[in-house]
């Protein structure tokens, strides 16, 4: 699951030294367009610091306040792989912190590699991702998971829990201040 989220925000939530952003969830909602353009929903819920060090992470903080919730080079950055931003977020939930991304996109596979084939749309991920929910049908195999969906589905959507670990890590609320 790490990796899913590594490759949605590519330059974001960088691991930096001994510093790396994880979160509990994932939960993506995409309204196809068509057959490879759309828009996307991301919304990672509690989102911590695993950085033992106060430096690392000072930096933490700094890539996800900073550049992912402020700067523009972020949205370059985005655009390059095909995710047009259009809003992104913070905000504080039960004392936890999330964030929501929304893009728009001209081909589905800038969305983890979903892919549309035969009037489908089809997700494959490792076996050992937990899917926690899905308004498609989920086929297991021994080599990995796929989500599908038919090409009439209006909006495609999936949970997925992180692997991060879970102890030993650093809440992030508190250091937030909203602008």
């Amino acid at each position: 699951m790490k990796k899913l989220f590594l490759s949605l925000l590519t330059i974001s939530f960088v691991i930096l030294i001994n510093g790396c952003l994880v979160f509990n969830k994932v939960t993506y909602t995409i309204q196809p367009h068509a057959k490879k353009g759309g828009t996307a929903t991301v919304v990672f819920h509690d989102i911590k610091s695993d950085a033992i060090g106060n430096k690392e992470f000072d930096e933490d903080k700094n890539i996800l306040f900073d550049f992912m919730l402020e700067s523009d080079d972020f949205v370059t950055d985005m655009k390059q792989e095909g995710k047009k931003i259009k809003s992104r977020e913070l905000f504080v939930e039960e004392n936890k912190l999330n964030a929501k991304v929304s893009f728009a996109f001209d081909e589905i596979s800038v969305v983890e590699g979903m892919q549309y084939q035969d009037g489908y749309y089809f997700l494959t991920i490792p076996v050992k991702d937990s899917i926690l929910s899905t308004n498609g049908v989920v086929i297991p195999s021994k080599e990995h998971k796929r989500i599908i969906w038919d090409k009439s589905s209006k909006e495609l959507k999936f949970e997925m829990l992180s692997d991060a670990a879970t102890t030993g890590l650093r809440e992030l609320a508190p250091h937030y201040k909203k602008k």
